[in-house]
């Protein structure tokens, strides 16, 4: 869908397509059809069983029919970006001269939009490849602000969801994410404090910690992934559009009173309360 000669800049026909600029120069390295079949099973099961390792995954998949062995199952944990969530030390893998810090949601009563934000990375498995989803959410109204995917898990896919969130629906008090590299980068958290924006961390193994887009990845990949075989990213990113326009728009959350993540989110925003 780029097309190099044209007359418009290769680094605005990314962000047209919502595209990471990265991604448009990367060549993946052929991966099996064997593999890919059980990343797709890896993904499924991490979700429900979010605590397995690689021998608790490689055990489960035995338990499938899939011949393959710890290390095979450790590798492709890696490739995918996941990894067991349990308390142990240095859990995500956070760039060692990068600053972590505190999670400061404890006991906060979070009812209003732009209050606190949050974001998360997730695998996206396709026809013949994989990507990488990020998301930009409002905490109180659960609401998708911004969204990219990318085929490598670089920094530049991050920033850009952060910026086009920004741009479109101004700043929170608060962002949270977990310890991850592209997160604590000086790139992503040097956009939050030009902004005056609180920076909020998972603790380690604190899943928890962000829940709600946690729910957000189990929703999208249950209602939405797992039911198509994306053929690329460009086709992916054509379904995820239409996704996230429901779910933000007509899908309903038992969480919000069966209300949409639209309507809470314009709902509690001061400036709509005054004007009605």
């Amino acid at each position: 869908m780029i097309d190099k000669e044209h007359q418009l800049p290769v680094t605005k026909q990314c962000q047209i397509l919502q595209l990471s600029r990265s991604s448009l120069y990367y060549v993946p390295a052929p991966v099996s059809d064997n593999d890919r079949e059980l990343m797709r099973l890896i993904d499924e099961i991490h979700l429900e069983e979010p605590y397995l390792g690689s021998r608790g995954m490689r055990s489960v998949l035995r338990l499938r029919g899939h011949k393959v062995g710890r290390i095979h199952a450790r590798t492709l944990m890696r490739t995918m970006g996941i990894e067991a969530l349990y308390k142990k030390p240095r859990l995500s893998r956070s760039h060692p001269g990068h600053t972590v810090y505190p999670y400061l949601l404890r006991h906060l009563d979070i009812t209003k939009a732009n209050t606190v934000w949050c974001s998360d990375i997730t695998y996206i498995p396709m026809a013949k490849g994989f990507c990488y989803l990020v998301a930009v959410m409002d905490w109180a109204s659960r609401k998708v602000l911004s969204w990219r995917l990318s085929n490598t898990l670089d920094t530049s896919f991050c920033v850009e969801a952060l910026e086009e969130a920004i741009m479109k629906y101004g700043t929170p008090d608060i962002f949270n994410t977990d310890q991850g590299s592209q997160f604590t980068s000086d790139s992503f958290t040097g956009i939050l404090k030009a902004h005056g924006i609180t920076i909020s961390m998972d603790g380690n193994g604190r899943w928890r910690d962000n829940i709600f887009i946690e729910r957000l990845w189990k929703t999208v990949k249950y209602e939405e992934i797992y039911l198509k075989a994306y053929e690329s990213i460009s086709h992916a990113k054509m379904e995820l559009t239409k996704f996230f326009d429901r779910y933000n728009t007509r899908r309903p959350h038992q969480g919000l009173d069966d209300r949409t993540p639209d309507g809470v989110y314009w709902s509690t925003l001061p400036n709509v309360k005054d004007a009605v």
